[in-house]
């Protein structure tokens, strides 16, 4: 008999290429890894990984038990959601990962929907961004909060994962509290503003491509762009009057002193923030309670950014 947590090893080791990486994700240590991975191979009775002193990769042996385990472990999941559904009780953990925006948005209205729920426990962890589709499609996690600035939606015709359209999140700007831009009666006018020194994502960040665009429509990069990593180090700068920054309105929500947030102007950059979720587990009880409250949240959410945007932007 195959054992399953040695299988979710070896799909977790296809999908990372090493045993450190692999270690890293699962939180293992790479001996206690490889250890599990020998143990595999002597149930299997077939080598299963190519060792040499400083690397190791799957044999072709290997690549296809870890195919099957896919779906194992996906078959499983979707029987004991199957199971759970009999009962229709929202019980038992679900653990949601979510970008930092995102986890600060919705952490306090899933906390006060899911609460009723009393034999359920809610973990909600915040992520990199980009990494959170890959945890669920992992089953390190059971949702995922993901963004998109692509404006394409998501394909689930392969079946394995659902994406669930939360909200559009689209971008505005920042200014200190003091700046001239803070008075609601100051149209915003992006073209005057090109002599501002902007704070910005580094290249290579969605944001960072989105805010090139929104000032390549009014003439191009502005004369002064800091660079730094983090949504929430750009709002502190900005709130201590070092530059302006255009950035998702979801940034409202993470309450630093000392901001104005105004509406752009025209058409701007939106991103799609989506909950992802594996196709195996979304009839559990608890991962459509917790979509439910999600999807609530979400309304919610877009709510208070529209009222707080339109007491600052005179339109």
């Amino acid at each position: 008999m195959l054992d399953l947590r040695r299988l979710q090893i070896l799909r977790e080791f296809a999908e990372q290429g090493s045993i450190a990486a692999t270690a890293s994700v699962l939180g293992y240590t790479p001996s206690a890894v490889s250890q599990q991975l020998s143990a595999l191979e002597r149930e299997t009775g077939t080598p299963l990984l190519d060792r040499t002193a400083r690397s190791a990769e799957l044999t072709d042996t290997g690549r296809v038990l870890a195919e099957y385990a896919e779906q194992i472990l996906a078959m499983v999941e979707a029987a004991e959601s199957a199971l759970a559904a009999q009962t229709d009780l929202a019980i038992g953990r679900v653990t949601v990962t979510a970008f930092p925006t995102a986890a600060v948005a919705f952490a306090p209205l899933l906390a006060q929907s899911l609460r009723r729920h009393e034999g359920m426990q809610l973990v909600l962890r915040q992520t990199m961004e980009g990494t959170g589709t890959r945890q669920v499609s992992a089953a390190e996690v059971d949702i995922a909060l993901v963004d998109d600035w692509s404006g394409r939606r998501p394909d689930d015709t392969a079946g394995k994962l659902r994406h669930i359209r939360l909200m559009r999140d689209p971008m505005v700007l920042a200014v200190p509290a003091d700046h001239p831009l803070a008075c609601p009666d100051r149209p915003v006018e992006l073209h005057r503003l090109l002599d501002a020194a902007w704070i910005m994502a580094p290249h290579g960040e969605p944001s960072r491509a989105a805010t090139d665009r929104l000032l390549a429509d009014v003439g191009g990069a502005p004369a002064a762009a800091w660079e730094f990593e983090g949504l929430g180090t750009i709002l502190s700068l900005v709130a201590r009057g070092i530059g302006i920054a255009a950035v998702p309105a979801l940034a409202l929500t993470a309450g630093t002193p000392g901001l104005t947030f105004r509406r752009l102007p025209g058409s701007v950059p939106v991103r799609e923030v989506y909950a992802v979720v594996r196709a195996s587990s979304i009839r559990r009880p608890a991962i459509d309670a917790t979509l439910q409250a999600l999807q609530a949240a979400a309304g919610e959410v877009r709510r208070a950014l529209g009222e707080a945007l339109e007491e600052a932007s005179a339109e």
